[in-house]
């Protein structure tokens, strides 16, 4: 649970840096499917397109689905496809899983839509047709929903990886990735070691705290099995776009990377990996790792997460704030070591005393022994060799979650870079 006094700080430095340039498209209600266990997905193919388009009024271009009179309607607004094949279809699946789960609840969503302006209109055209829950699954959406839900106070709103809440119908959603970024990071170190080439690369999105402490949570687990790698940072300031991010992932891998991990939504860069004879570490949906240059994937499992929240909002005891969930949830997942799944080729022949490491360290973060905060435990040196977390102390939730310039309180905030990391800070 995120510190209550968020909600009186105004970043408003964040919505200026993030704004997304995806096209627009019709809204379509999303059909009821079956959602694999949380622990073990069962790779599917891209979810299709429906065929039909929900009865809609059109509001900027988008059109706005209706709701089922006599069901608990939810919604979720999305920043780019639902099929994508990373961030926005793992959210896809878990608003599918709430139709599944959930008991007399219909779903709908919005895909393709821009942070700014165009979803302020898409959030209040949902909120007047009647949706009593919906999701916002992008960072620059949050400025844009905090004002919707001061206009809707009925209905209920969750912001994905944000920062802000009024404790009372609007609140943000994030879980401890960090986690599975930092297993993955052991593995490719591991991997870039055993191919004698110690060099990594790391494609960030946006340059906002999550970004460092996902970058930095690399470099510590890279540095566990490699304490000679290093990793190189490329931004590519977008959350989807397959040609830049594939662009980028060239980039690093020609610069000399071995094994590259992406930040952004779509399996680009094990793609590239295939085409140079190299790895690459994918994100967000257990589907995108499908190419045999796929060294492993951290990935989301939205589904029991998103039922539970939506069974408290409907019996009334949900109190919407500054939710951030740890692995032993279920909600995390890192591909080729949950329950019935196979390590990938990448992983096959890798020094058996990591894949134990590995795997036991996943036990224990999976039974709670092992968090966020472990991994981010003293003494940690910055990459100019400065001593940044001392021995016996640990990061807090705010320090995770902020710069200094926010004025949030934090101690050890995170703006900077983990040593092995070869780039500068971003500006």
């Amino acid at each position: 649970m995120r510190h209550m006094k968020y909600l009186f700080v105004l970043l408003a430095i964040l919505s200026m840096v993030l704004s997304a340039c995806a096209p627009a498209a019709p809204a379509t209600e999303a059909p009821a499917a079956e959602q694999p266990a949380a622990e073990a997905p069962v790779e599917q193919p891209a979810a299709e397109q429906p065929v039909a388009e929900a009865p809609a009024a059109e509001e900027g271009g988008f059109q706005i689905p209706d709701v089922v009179d006599g069901k608990f309607n939810v919604a979720m607004v999305l920043i780019g496809p639902h099929n994508d094949g990373g961030w926005s279809q793992a959210h896809y699946e878990g608003l599918e899983y709430i139709e599944a789960n959930v008991e007399n609840t219909h779903i709908a969503y919005i895909e393709n839509v821009p942070e700014g302006a165009d979803s302020e209109q898409v959030f209040r055209s949902l909120a007047r047709k009647g949706f009593g829950l919906i999701f916002g699954t992008s960072f620059g959406f949050g400025d844009s929903m905090e004002i919707v839900a001061g206009e809707f106070p009925e209905t209920m709103f969750i912001h994905l990886t944000g920062i802000k809440s009024n404790t009372t119908n609007f609140g943000n959603l994030m879980g401890a990735m960090e986690n599975m970024k930092y297993l993955a990071g052991m593995l490719a170190g591991a991997r870039a070691k055993a191919d004698g080439n110690p060099k990594l690369g790391y494609m960030a999105t946006f340059p906002i705290p999550e970004e460092l402490r996902l970058g930095n949570a690399i470099a510590l687990g890279m540095k566990k099995t490699c304490p000679e790698c290093t990793m190189d940072v490329r931004w590519i300031n977008t959350w989807h776009d397959p040609v830049i991010e594939k662009e980028a992932a060239a980039s690093l891998f020609d610069a000399g990377a071995q094994v590259v991990f992406t930040g952004a939504d779509t399996p680009a860069v094990a793609d590239v990996a295939q085409e140079k004879g190299k790895w690459g570490v994918t994100y967000d949906w257990y589907g995108s790792c499908k190419v045999d240059a796929c060294l492993t994937a951290p990935y989301w499992v939205w589904g029991p997460v998103y039922a539970d929240i939506t069974e408290r909002v409907v019996a009334g005891t949900y109190v919407p704030g500054w939710d951030y969930f740890d692995a032993d949830t279920g909600a995390l997942g890192l591909y080729g070591f949950m329950e019935g799944q196979e390590l990938t080729p990448g992983l096959k022949d890798l020094d058996p005393a990591v894949i134990a490491e590995v795997e036991a360290t996943l036990a224990k973060m999976l039974a709670g022994e092992f968090t966020r905060f472990d991994i981010f435990t003293g003494p940690i040196n910055d990459s100019k060799g400065n001593v940044v977390v001392p021995a016996g102390e640990k990061l807090e939730q705010v320090d995770l979650d902020a710069f200094p310039e926010y004025n949030l309180g934090c101690k050890y905030c995170m703006k900077w870079w983990a040593e092995g990391i070869t780039a500068e800070l971003p500006q």
